[in-house]
């Protein structure tokens, strides 16, 4: 492949690389191929010597991804460490590429005197994984602080569009095929400082006290159902402490999924259907995930 031969690229490349090291829920398979740009500009030439036809998969932090055990049979782009410009832009937009950490954008915006985008510390995940499929916490959501995007496809183009070309809904984001953010460029409102540096010490504070923080888990498993909370379902339904193998629902938070230690992305994704039957059985509800699940089952690839 004329990508991995390359003298011009300046990122990180390996094969068969484990992707149990880069998922929050520390399960998932090797991928064929993972690469780390150094920059935007390397990405873009990584992405051009591509074959049209190679599966592609995103990956910033880990978190809301369930990698089955079997790996990802394609190349994966990893931008956590990468991608992380963080700026204020000429028209006094906030930019934050793909791979900024959510947590240090609502940091910076509150050291900016911008308030709007506090709720982003309480998201363990990227801007580019947030973009993606909305993400929301405390009562924020992305993109309602959106004023445009940059995009790159799978050829390496770059190009700017704004949030009327997406079809955008509550944790659902399409509209483009086989284009990515690239970096967002956030709308706030002026604010005081130190006001909104208690906001997120606030929600941080609420998110620990709520949330089983320091498991590895995906974070939130299932949507909310309209005028509901998946969290009280699935604990009415008694299943608090349900476990398979090694992955348990947390008796903390029940739509977090833990892993106890040793789990494999099989107990987890047989834990997830187990729990939705049961919600179904006693509330007459079907869950439907937020977390992803993809890649190959077992160890064939």
């Amino acid at each position: 492949m004329a990508a991995m031969e390359s003298d011009g690229l300046r990122g990180e490349l390996r094969y068969d690389e484990p992707l149990s090291s880069h998922t929050s829920w520390r399960v998932g398979g090797p991928a064929n191929r993972f690469y780390r740009p150094a920059d935007s500009a390397d990405l873009v030439q990584f992405l051009s010597e591509l074959p049209d036809r190679e599966p592609l998969l995103w990956l910033g932090l880990g978190s809301n991804l369930l990698i089955r055990d079997g790996g990802f049979a394609g190349t994966v782009i990893a931008t956590q460490g990468r991608l992380e410009m963080l700026s204020m832009d000429t028209d006094g937009l906030l930019r934050a590429e793909a791979g900024v950490a959510c947590a240090k954008v609502a940091r910076f915006a509150a050291r900016q005197g911008l308030c709007g985008a506090e709720f982003l510390a309480g998201i363990p995940g990227t801007m580019g994984g947030v973009l993606a499929m909305n993400a929301g916490a405390f009562g924020g959501e992305t993109w309602r602080q959106v004023s445009r995007v940059e995009m790159i496809d799978r050829h390496g183009r770059v190009q700017r569009r704004t949030p009327d070309e997406f079809d955008i809904s509550y944790r659902h984001v399409s509209g483009m095929e086989n284009e990515w953010f690239l970096a967002a460029l956030l709308k706030l409102e002026a604010g005081d400082v130190a006001a909104g540096q208690q906001r997120i010490r606030d929600l941080l504070a609420l998110r620990a006290e709520k949330q089983p923080i320091g498991l590895p888990s995906c974070g939130s498993v299932f949507r909310n159902p309209e005028g509901d909370y998946a969290a009280r379902l699935i604990e009415t339904a008694g299943l608090k402490g349900l476990a398979i193998g090694g992955a348990r629902v947390s008796e903390k938070h029940a739509n977090f999924i833990i892993n106890e230690g040793g789990a494999t992305g099989a107990d987890i994704e047989q834990l997830i259907e187990k729990v939705r039957e049961q919600v179904a059985e006693k509330s007459g509800i079907q869950l439907q995930t937020e977390v992803h699940i993809l890649g190959v089952t077992g160890q064939n690839r």
